[in-house]
């Protein structure tokens, strides 16, 4: 099995004529995504790699009813009305890679999304794969392998160093998500940890949280509680970073001693989280929690 997307998964690609649209859409054709359709306003009655092009989402669907996923390329001044496109299409899973979308547009959208029932992975995020089966994002997928360990992160380029150790060491993944580093994000840690709590082939769970906010004292909570009860080994980014700086990520900040390594790494300690101090060490406490 996998979490949210599989073999099953049919994608429309928002912005599929863009350069970065383009360059995706071609990758994930070739990792074996099941890409049915895209849409770039204007463009329509065109194709992309043999990928048909529409105007609009709604008659993107009428021609593929099959579709129940989207990943949006579209730059971020028209981002927002290609997500409630998306939802109002039906689209089940909606990928948002665009960065420097305002957070009160996430915020409209995130909260339009969870009332229609459609999981918004992002924004500014690398996706989502299921390796082996299919993948939404932007993730170079020959570093991950089909495996019993899930992973949900805050950041791109750990989850991609971490799990190419993972694959390395033996560990193949069930499913791959790279939520997104802006405040305001569709899916949390606690809600992909719901997921993978119920997937059977999950064994074990890489949490990869940065300092800012308060997601993986949340996630703490869920462990404390009982509401996840999979091992489950972090990695907490910005261990060096001083009080108040920005560390890359919109959402990775430290205010009024809220957000920081000390209290995210103690929060999860505290219930029994294996934290690692480096990103390599992280196959070596799976092999040890499984």
């Amino acid at each position: 099995m996998a979490v949210l997307v599989n073999e099953d998964t049919r994608v429309i690609v928002q912005g599929i004529t863009g350069r970065e649209g383009r360059f995706h859409t071609k990758l994930m054709l070739d990792y074996g995504t099941k890409i049915v359709a895209g849409v770039t306003p204007g463009k329509g009655g065109t194709e992309v790699y043999g990928v048909p092009v529409y105007d609009t989402m709604e008659e993107a669907v009428a021609e593929h009813p099959e579709a129940n996923a989207s990943i949006i390329f579209v730059p971020a001044k028209f981002a927002s009305d290609a997500v409630y496109e998306a939802i109002d299409a039906g689209m089940k899973v909606v990928v948002v890679i665009t960065e420097h979308i305002p957070v009160h547009e996430a915020l409209g959208f995130v909260n339009y999304a969870k009332k229609r029932g459609t999981t918004v992975i992002g924004p500014n995020c690398p996706g989502i794969i299921s390796p082996g089966k299919t993948k939404i994002g932007i993730m170079p997928g020959h570093i991950f392998s089909p495996g019993p360990v899930g992973i949900v992160s805050r950041s791109g380029t750990l989850t991609y160093e971490i799990a190419y150790a993972l694959t390395k060491a033996g560990l193949g993944q069930t499913t791959a998500i790279g939520i997104g580093g802006d405040p305001v994000v569709g899916l949390t840690f606690t809600e992909a940890m719901e997921l993978f709590e119920r997937d059977p082939e999950t064994k074990a769970l890489v949490l990869i949280g940065e300092i800012g906010g308060d997601m993986e004292e949340r996630a703490a909570k869920m462990v404390e509680e009982g509401r996840f009860t999979k091992p489950v080994v972090a990695f907490i980014a910005g261990r060096t970073a001083p009080p108040g700086k920005r560390m890359g990520h919109a959402g990775a900040i430290i205010m009024m001693g809220t957000g920081t390594y000390e209290g995210k790494v103690r929060a999860l300690e505290r219930v029994g989280v294996r934290v690692a101090r480096t990103p390599m060490e992280i196959p070596d406490l799976i092999k040890e929690v499984m």
